[in-house]
């Protein structure tokens, strides 16, 4: 696989981002697996994973385009707009810090496939657990939409996001799972873990691309712009499926693919089926 075309590369890895961003099954885990397999691991492409991240991102803005378009224009004089945006930005800044402080460090030790099926693994039976707590009596959650979430509640869903800069963990996954682990009901924590995500992603892109420009030229701007059609394309598919499936559905089912997939990773590397490289 390492032999195909770079732009095949390019759109190959757009699918993955796409299809795997909003899902609780990491993209960051699936995009460093993938690199392994089609040998895209340079460090130009480090930036090409983050930057496309944007692509996804416009798709949730096309999907919550009326939400976001009438939060903006409310935001003056209601409060429940006001109230909306400030959590999001509540929510975003925790990431921010971490990511100024500890981002270099994590992606030079962390971001390994070893790491990745590790993650993998220990997020599938927290999903587990989660899901099982939410169904007790007892747990119900107290929070069913995302317009009740209180400024303190916005705070705990960003902190818990910063887990999700430990490769395999998903950003997706930590701020849903950990928002229905904090009391929001399943649909109220899968919206603000989509408007928390436009800040986030666009902020990461944005960031990875000004402080790695020096390792850029006009010449891969087919190959991010391939990266950002085909990561576009997907995830808009992949966001109106998964709003459709929580309404009837658990996470369940990923947690159990998370746990397979991890371990076939560990068993793969193992007997040599094949070279996850680092």
């Amino acid at each position: 696989m390492e032999s195909l075309p770079l732009l095949v590369k390019a759109a190959l890895m757009g699918m993955v981002e796409g299809l795997t961003e909003f899902l609780p099954i990491s993209s960051t885990g699936h995009l460093i697996l993938a690199g392994s397999l089609l040998g895209f691991v340079d460090a130009k492409a480090k930036v090409f994973d983050i930057a496309i991240q944007t692509g996804a991102i416009f798709a949730v803005i096309l999907v919550y385009w009326q939400k976001i378009r009438t939060t903006v224009t409310d935001l003056p004089h209601s409060a429940q707009a006001q109230r909306l945006a400030f959590n999001v930005a509540l929510g975003f800044f925790p990431a921010v810090v971490l990511g100024l402080l500890a981002g270099k460090a994590i992606k030079a030790h962390l971001f390994t496939p070893t790491v990745v099926a590790s993650t993998f693994i220990i997020g599938g039976f927290i999903i587990l657990w989660a899901e099982r707590r939410q169904a007790q009596a007892d747990t119900k959650p107290h929070i069913l939409e995302v317009e009740q979430m209180r400024g303190r509640d916005a705070l705990k869903v960003g902190l818990v996001q910063c887990f999700a800069m430990i490769p395999g963990t998903s950003r997706s996954g930590a701020t849903i799972i950990g928002g229905m682990l904090l009391g929001l009901s399943r649909k109220a924590a899968t919206d603000f873990s989509f408007y928390l995500a436009i800040p986030t992603l666009i902020g990461a892109g944005v960031y990875s691309l000004y402080k790695e420009r020096a390792l850029l030229s006009l010449d891969d701007l087919p190959m991010f712009g391939v990266g950002l059609v085909f990561a576009f394309a997907s995830a808009w598919l992949c966001i109106r499926w998964l709003l459709r499936f929580i309404a009837t559905h658990s996470f369940n089912g990923f947690a159990y693919y998370r746990i397979a997939f991890g371990i076939f990773i560990f068993i793969s590397a193992h007997f040599g089926w094949i070279t996850w490289a680092d």
